[in-house]
């Protein structure tokens, strides 16, 4: 007979090995985003500004799963680093731009080979990771509004 407690246990807790494997990568990624001056959060901020140029704070946190309060400490520090430049809009000065800068495009070079080094550290053949790829986007699409 089942515990009324089971659900309880952390051994039947989806969340909990999500959580585990989230923080173990990030940690992977420490000493290569060390040599780049990035936290694992900058780097994923460049990533989205790598791929589009410029983006308002508000496209940026729905990429990221992000709020603006915790993008804006994490863009001022891009910023002081010289990797972007945040500018109000013309059109509507509520929205805050973010900008790659130059010296954030070189960044782009020195990083490049950050996901080859991670993906070489995930004992994973390539369907395993397409299909864990494939199921944490179907979860994550669930959150989306």
């Amino acid at each position: 007979m089942s515990d009324k407690y089971d659900a309880l246990k952390l051994e039947n807790q989806l969340c909990f090995p999500l959580y585990a494997c989230s923080k173990e990568i990030v940690k992977l990624y420490k000493p290569y985003l060390d040599e780049l001056d990035l936290t694992y959060t900058q780097y994923i901020t460049m990533m989205v500004l790598w791929e589009h140029k410029q983006v308002n704070v508000k496209e940026l946190g729905k990429y990221l799963y992000l709020d603006s309060g915790t993008l804006t400490p994490v863009l001022k520090k891009l910023e002081q680093k010289g990797w972007v430049e945040r500018s109000r809009a013309k059109e509507d000065e509520r929205v805050l731009n973010v900008t790659l800068t130059k010296a954030g495009e070189v960044l782009r070079e020195k990083a490049v080979e950050v996901p080859k080094h991670i993906g070489s550290c995930l004992k994973l053949d390539l369907e395993e990771i397409q299909m864990l790829y494939k199921t944490l986007y179907k979860i994550l699409g669930q959150f989306e509004s």
